[in-house]
């Protein structure tokens, strides 16, 4: 097994340069043999801030290209595990490996700021991702694809202040998603956004998602928002894996149906009860 090796990149640079790779074989698991998301075993896995032990041993397997949704408490440990998985903080104790060899571009991290930079125009900021080859010819076409599969195409030569809240984050995920990632981490990046817009990016994401195939690990408050995106949803509580929940609804999901509101209780009713007993 690879330990992953982790990079001292500032914060900044990790946002728009993290993502990772696909297995030897890239064999699927649950979709099709197409896919070029990486598989991504953890093991044994602990993060300690201080005296405050956030992660407490994490055992994990996910498939290459499955959509998980990690929710949870605040302070439970998610977005420690979703850093430590992105290269964001140092790992304790345990490891985490991808079935091969990631190369910076291999990961992407999709903040709940969109962290643009102000002074650049939209086709500029998309640019952004593509790290190191953003000087290659093809630069200015694969940022326009991006813009194109968010559905900003018409905002290229904007500036960052003039666009939405909803707008800033389709430029963040344009900008995660130019450089094709394998992995693609999402911090809570929607949860700024109205009702409405919300519900719009949710869709996007999804979409995108099914068309790249990259494996998906976003990090949520809302269990309404994980059932609807996600193939599984983990719940984290005092830095273990409390709930394992497979989310077998068709595609695309049904808002509100009956299924998924049963399963949103199930979680619901086992974060409350752990609030119960604390």
């Amino acid at each position: 097994m690879q330990t992953a090796v982790r990079s001292s990149l500032p914060e900044t640079e990790l946002a728009s340069r993290a993502n990772f790779t696909p297995h030897a074989r890239v064999v699927r698991e649950e979709r099709s043999a197409s896919a070029v998301g990486l598989p991504l075993s953890i093991r044994g896995l602990r993060k300690s801030f201080g005296d405050n032990e956030v992660l407490r041993g994490i055992d994990l397997h996910i498939p290459a290209g499955q959509f998980v949704a990690i929710v949870g408490k605040s302070g439970c440990g998610k977005s420690t595990l979703l850093r430590l998985i992105a290269g964001l903080d140092k790992i304790d104790a345990g490891s985490i490996s991808f079935g091969q060899e990631i190369q910076p571009e291999d990961i992407r991290v999709m903040f709940q700021e969109p962290r643009l930079l102000p002074w650049a125009r939209v086709l500029a900021n998309v640019e952004v991702g593509l790290g190191r080859d953003r000087a290659s010819g093809d630069a200015h076409a694969r940022a326009e694809k991006a813009l194109i599969e968010v559905g900003l195409a018409d905002k290229r030569d904007q500036w960052p202040s003039v666009l939405s809240g909803g707008q800033k984050q389709r430029v963040a995920l344009g900008r995660a998603l130019v450089s094709r990632p394998r992995v693609l981490a999402f911090d809570e990046p929607l949860g700024a956004l109205d009702a409405l817009t919300r519900i719009s990016m949710q869709r996007l994401l999804e979409r995108v998602w099914r068309d790249q195939g990259f494996t998906a690990i976003l990090v949520t408050h809302d269990v309404s928002e994980a059932v609807a995106l996600a193939d599984r949803v983990l719940v984290i509580e005092e830095g273990r894996i409390a709930h394992d929940v497979s989310v077998n609804a068709g595609r695309p999901r049904q808002r509100g149906s009956v299924e998924l509101a049963g399963l949103e209780g199930s979680i619901l009713s086992h974060l409350l009860s752990a609030d119960d007993r604390t």
